[in-house]
């Protein structure tokens, strides 16, 4: 089974019944195990209507959490001071959750491809409405 990490675009966009939630729901049936990271739910808990919790509570929890670790963190220190010494600002989150991608070897789902250069991971773009 592959692994998808779920980037905070992807999670809005099917928490709000968009097209990335019927694609979310077919993963497993394609032999793809989706994960997510805690920045990500940190963002989307950031913006949540009261009303909403419950939702986003579930699809969390049926999502795999990427550890988020030493490791994790010293990979997206290095990403981010490598594309600063080219003139390219990389935002700590970002990093952080494309750093967390890797770390459980999964590719990143986003709709936000620009924010996620690192050569080490696999960007598969989904389109946010």
């Amino acid at each position: 089974m592959s692994r998808l990490l779920l980037d905070s675009t992807v999670l809005i966009d099917a928490l709000r019944g968009r097209p990335a939630a019927e694609r979310l729901r077919g993963l497993r049936r394609v032999g793809v195990e989706p994960w997510v990271s805690a920045v990500s739910v940190e963002e989307i808990w950031r913006g949540l209507q009261p009303e909403e919790e419950p939702l986003a509570r579930r699809l969390v929890g049926a999502l795999r959490l990427a550890p988020l670790g030493a490791a994790e963190g010293q990979r997206a220190g290095r990403w981010r001071r490598e594309f600063a010494s080219r003139g390219i600002t990389l935002h700590q989150a970002d990093c952080l959750i494309a750093s967390a991608a890797v770390g459980v070897g999964a590719a990143l789902a986003t709709a936000n491809v620009s924010d996620f250069p690192m050569p080490e991971l696999e960007v598969q773009h989904w389109e946010a409405s």
